[in-house]
């Protein structure tokens, strides 16, 4: 085992944060399910990796951008937020990239292991609050 992984049943679970008011930059009319619910149901239809828990947000600001995820752990792991998510293509993607982000002790995943979606959509990675802010 790595030095940055830890047993996947320690720790506190990883979140997976979907969107599910996104429409993909895109009208969408209210009857119709919008991509981030699409995604959402898609996600939690699969099997979830262990220690990994999906929950519905309302919204992560990121509405020109497809739809938007986020990763976040303990206190002390980072916290990531990914775009341009496909409701149709991504679901299996993104729940390996939980798994990986859970195995982190501080999720950071290394760079190689990381799924190739991840390394180009990143918007956002939030530090974890146990780190010490600097003067």
């Amino acid at each position: 085992m790595k030095d940055t992984e830890q047993n996947a049943g320690g720790g506190q679970p990883t979140q997976l944060l979907v969107c599910v008011k996104c429409r993909r930059g895109q009208e969408t009319p209210e009857d119709d399910r919008r991509p981030g619910q699409a995604l959402y149901d898609r996600i939690v239809a699969l099997d979830l990796p262990d220690g990994v828990q999906v929950a519905p947000v309302e919204c992560l600001q990121n509405c020109d951008h497809g739809c938007t995820v986020a990763l976040r752990g303990d206190s002390d792991k980072w916290t990531y937020v990914f775009a341009n998510v496909d409701e149709a293509d991504h679901p299996e993607m993104i729940l390996d990239g939980a798994a990986r982000y859970h195995a982190t002790r501080d999720g950071l995943i290394p760079w190689r292991e990381r799924p190739e979606h991840f390394k180009r959509n990143c918007v956002a990675r939030i530090p974890p609050l146990s780190q010490p802010l600097e003067p």
